[in-house]
């Protein structure tokens, strides 16, 4: 049984589709588990959508996250390719609100640049900062479940950072809230009553 804040971590794929899971506790981060969902290149668009949508439930279920975070699609040139992208993260998404879990979304350079410092890394050196940040060992052997690894990192990051700010693209279930309502909730004293 987990205490501490358990993230779950995505990188969408429509062929191959990473997942980390961590649990922290204070300064501590701990994996959970990290692996790839396969999608057979031979099935087609829709039954993977629901394979992602019934592993991300599962997932879910699972390990039971406070926080889902995912990697925002890369764009490419191929716009068919960014489409089906696009619709996986959305199972995935549309699942974690399903579910009341709070949803935030990086960009590849954003947590390339949370993790090593440098928003150009490249996947071994993202790879090498994740071993000595949660002490794990060997090489893995997807790079897209190491990557789903750094979204979950990134994302504790951010939790944790006292430069937090509203500009992650976070999104509770059944709330939006705007600029300035975030800014009234932390700011009360800085209110004019008449």
């Amino acid at each position: 049984m987990q205490t501490g804040q358990i993230i779950l971590g995505i990188d969408p794929g429509t062929l191959v589709m990473g997942y980390g899971i961590i649990c922290v506790n204070g300064r501590s981060i701990e994996l959970l588990e990290m692996d790839i969902v396969k999608l057979s290149s031979k099935k087609n668009n829709y039954e993977r959508l629901m394979i992602i949508h019934s592993q991300v439930q599962s997932l879910i279920a699972k390990y039971k996250p406070h926080e889902f975070a995912i990697e925002a699609p890369f764009f490419g040139k191929n716009v068919q390719s960014m489409l089906k992208l696009g619709r996986a993260q959305g199972v995935a998404i549309a699942v974690a609100m399903q579910c009341g879990i709070p949803v935030t979304e990086y960009s590849p350079r954003k947590v390339k640049q949370s993790i090593t410092g440098n928003g150009n890394a490249d996947k071994l050196q993202v790879w090498e900062m994740l071993r000595r940040i949660t002490a794990i060992a060997g090489e893995p052997e997807y790079y897209d479940a190491s990557d789903a690894l750094a979204v979950a990192v990134c994302h504790h990051f951010q939790l944790s950072s006292p430069l937090k700010s509203d500009k992650q693209a976070t999104v509770l279930p059944g709330k939006k809230k705007t600029s300035w309502e975030s800014f009234v909730a932390q700011n009360p004293d800085r209110i004019l009553r008449k």
